[in-house]
């Protein structure tokens, strides 16, 4: 029986539930229903909580528990990665909040710290939907606050928690349309259980927390970042991916391409698995002709100057005058937001060099890096609004995944960051179009709104998965094509694709036709779709960019 925990014990509980997060990665990757390759709710869950695992396993156990709270949310909110990462960011925010000093909590003080933790996540969500993740957490939730007035251990409290998390994720498939139709419970929901039971199996004495990545490290010393120049960095991205296989192809051909465009290569095939480590210029790329291999498990892509100039400036010897505090739980990372030198600033998500390039010329300030399997977080999307010299700050999203992760940067800046809902790049493109920097933030706001009401998107990407959707039979390697997040059909025979994207096209009436084309495909199979959508609308404007995404082979703005 145990009657309270402290910032040792809920320490250990988050890195248990880190571990067993890590350890069913893909299966709760494997419960996406939709067959388009997404940043999945396992790998950007996984993601979002590593990144305060890592926290707390670099800098050990604080001494209280409201401290502990404190610092995993801190690094989670940072580190959030798509819808459910920030859902999960956003429980642990709340619990972090219903713990606030408090040295200890007991059974009582833990279920209202998960009823505040749910509270917080259904505050945020602008439409809350039944059958997932928050319903799960807030079942569970009610059934620890009801089991806490039964008892004093914390062990039975987190145990009812938890069979009510189970039952309810399994009532998932019957309240959410589109699990019915595919028969699978919601992935959100199954990484939030195994999270549950992970933390309290630990309280059990069933597992035991590992050393984790910098346990057989910590001994060594600390380098000297000073010692070479950030320009010294030849290859920019640390890109690192896992690919399940699912052709005979060998990879000496990926092993060729990769030597020409980077360093520090490494690739192990095993299990049907091929996982690669590279430094390059060009993860996008990289990507794409890992793509040829199979479907992309995880995807990490970090950028190595930028964390040499942090750990350039972590190592330097200290000021004379010290900094001001940071928060809680911060660790100087994020830069501080520098003085505006204009009104009206602009950060686009994006991916792809043409497509990154565009957003250029039409006034972006800054780009992220990410989209469709790379969701940024939401420190990296800070990390560009505070390097705006302006004080109003929008951000275009342009993916529906990346939404809910940018619109936490508003509370952590000075800055007055205002988030437009862009979903597709057309979107994106399209209210950038309307940008004029010297507008009320309240009539661009009007403005860049009204974009998004213009413009339709398709899209034809490939089937992540053999898949049986909406009446479509789906099979692996297929050719998908969306039009505004709906799918048009399944094809392998790309005149027939023209046929039927051509009739979801019709309806819009279309002016302007802009066809970006990916990394994978020519100039001259890209101008050859586009003559064929074209010809059924010689009416409309159609016209080819070199987009150079990975992905999707084509993204198609209908105007």
């Amino acid at each position: 029986m145990r009657e309270y925990i402290d910032g040792v014990v809920f320490r250990d509980m988050v890195l248990c539930a880190y571990d067993a997060l890590e350890a069913n990665e893909q299966a709760v990757n494997d419960l996406n229903v939709f067959p388009v390759p997404d940043g999945d709710t396992g790998t950007n869950m996984c993601l979002t909580l590593g990144s305060a695992a890592t926290d707390l396993r670099k800098n050990g156990p604080s001494p209280t528990l409201t401290a502990t709270a404190d610092r995993v949310a801190s690094a989670l909110l940072r580190g959030a990665r798509g819808n459910s990462g920030v859902i999960l960011s956003l429980l642990f925010r709340g619990m972090s909040k219903g713990l606030k000093k408090l040295e200890t909590a007991d059974a009582a003080h833990y279920a209202a710290a998960m009823g505040s933790g749910v509270e917080a996540a259904y505050k945020a969500v602008m439409k809350p939907a039944e059958g997932t993740i928050l319903t799960v957490s807030r079942l569970a939730a009610e059934a620890a606050k009801n089991a806490a007035e039964q008892t004093t251990d914390i062990e039975e409290v987190l145990s009812s928690a938890l069979e009510s998390a189970r039952v309810a994720l399994a009532d998932t498939v019957n309240q959410n349309p589109v699990l019915a139709k595919a028969g699978v419970i919601d992935a959100g929901g199954h990484g939030y259980v195994i999270m549950l039971e992970a933390m309290l199996a630990y309280l059990q004495g069933r597992v035991a927390v590992s050393e984790g990545e910098n346990g057989a490290a910590a001994a060594q010393k600390k380098a000297d970042f000073n010692a070479f120049q950030t320009e010294d960095i030849k290859f920019t991205y640390c890109t690192e991916f896992i690919v399940r296989k699912t052709n005979s192809r060998g990879t000496d051909q990926l092993r060729a391409y990769l030597d020409t465009v980077g360093d520090s290569l490494v690739i192990v095939e095993d299990d049907g698995l091929i996982k690669t480590h590279v430094h390059t210029n060009v993860p996008g790329k990289v990507l794409t002709k890992a793509l040829a291999y199979g479907p992309l498990l995880s995807v990490k892509i970090e950028n190595m100057r930028e964390q040499h100039t942090n750990l350039e400036q972590e190592s330097a010897p200290a000021k004379a005058e010290s900094a001001p505090a940071a928060e809680d739980g911060a660790d100087g990372a994020i830069p501080e937001p520098v003085p505006a030198e204009k009104e009206i600033g602009t950060v686009c998500v994006c991916v792809g060099e043409g497509i990154e390039e565009l957003f250029r010329q039409l006034g972006a300030d800054g780009i992220v890096s990410g989209g469709q399997t790379m969701n940024p977080s939401t420190e990296d999307i800070l990390r560009a609004v505070n390097r705006t010299p302006a004080n109003t700050v929008f951000v275009f999203p342009n993916n529906k995944n990346i939404i809910m992760a940018a619109e936490q940067c508003a509370p952590m800046t000075t800055k007055n960051v205002i988030v437009i809902p862009t979903t597709t790049i057309p979107q994106g493109v399209s209210a950038m179009m309307r940008l004029t920097p010297d507008a009320a933030p309240e009539a661009l706001t009007e403005e860049f709104n009204a974009a998004l009401e213009t413009v339709h998107t398709a899209q034809v990407t490939y089937a992540a998965r053999d898949s049986d959707f909406d009446g479509y039979e789906i099979h692996a390697g297929e050719y998908l094509t969306l039009m505004d997040g709906r799918l048009v059909g399944s094809f392998t025979d790309t005149a027939e694709l023209i046929e039927k994207l051509n009739a979801a096209i019709e309806p819009h009436n279309p002016e302007f036709i802009t066809v970006y084309y990916g990394a994978d495909v020519s100039e001259a199979d890209a101008q050859s779709l586009c003559d064929g959508v074209g010809a059924a609308f010689p009416n409309a404007e159609a016209s080819v960019i070199r987009g150079g995404q990975p992905v999707y082979y084509y993204i198609i703005s209908v105007e």
